[in-house]
């Protein structure tokens, strides 16, 4: 039977056409080794990661928060559940296939600055698609470039840069490929706080001012006021979710975990 052409559409459809999360997870489990030695780091954690939202996860030494982070980007693997990146499950990935999938899909931003250091800060910023074979998209690259506000340093090498300097450096790398998802581990960890804010600004400003994804693992209460959204754990499970967060409710909620 033909539906009237003012009918709305079916339940079902509307459904199928919503836009999956960035990134998901559905009971992800991990343990490390077996038997009596045994450790769980995450137990049964479901979470969906949305699009164009900064969120940051949190929770004390131990809790999982690592773990989820390095499960989600695909640089461990559960041992049951799943982990999807858009709509990709990457269980049914083959290591070569996740390598591609982490390298085309995925930014990454890390403590440790992680530059080489023969090359400049635009090489640098380049170097993934340089390994890629694809040449950047120049006007992004040149928005990139403006936002992070390395544009007088782009011939320098990493060690004529400050710390903060080079930690931007490593954001504007993450950005340069227009990843779907950016994971930032701990990335103000080795700066001190002018210069940590200066990072935690700009990636604020690259979720609402370019539409960027970012998840962010952090211990630091002032940095999860610069998300959209925290996310605790405690023991490996998801024990509290709290939107535009503050350092103080942040720090409240922390001493409640124990940490």
């Amino acid at each position: 039977m033909e539906m009237p052409a003012d009918s709305p559409p079916p339940e079902d459809a509307a459904v199928a056409t919503a836009e999956p999360p960035a990134a998901r997870t559905i009971e992800a489990t991990k343990v490390y080794g077996s038997g009596d030695t045994a450790v769980v780091a995450l137990a049964g954690v479901t979470i969906e990661i949305p699009k164009a939202r900064y969120t940051a996860i949190m929770g004390p030494s131990g809790s999982g928060k690592s773990t989820l982070m390095h499960c989600m980007a695909g640089l461990d693997s559960l041992t049951s559940g799943q982990v999807f990146i858009g709509e990709q499950d990457l269980g049914t990935l083959s290591e070569d296939e996740l390598t591609l999938l982490r390298r085309d899909r995925i930014g990454f931003v890390f403590q440790a600055f992680n530059l080489v250091p023969t090359l400049n800060a635009r090489e640098n910023i380049v170097l993934p698609l340089s390994l890629a074979g694809r040449k950047p998209e120049q006007e992004w690259l040149d928005t990139v470039v403006k936002t992070t506000g390395l544009g007088d340093r782009l011939t320098h090498r990493p060690s004529e840069l400050s710390g903060g300097q080079q930690q931007r450096v490593a954001v504007a790398r993450a950005l340069a490929s227009r990843p779907e998802i950016i994971f930032a581990d701990e990335p103000t960890g080795n700066l001190d706080s002018r210069a940590g804010a200066e990072i935690l600004d700009f990636m604020r400003r690259a979720v609402r001012e370019m539409g960027q994804t970012i998840v962010m693992v952090t211990h630091d209460p002032v940095a999860a006021s610069y998300a959209d959204t925290a996310v605790f754990l405690a023991d490996g499970q998801i024990v509290d979710t709290m939107e535009d967060p503050t350092a103080e409710r942040v720090l409240d909620r922390l001493k409640s975990l124990g940490q």
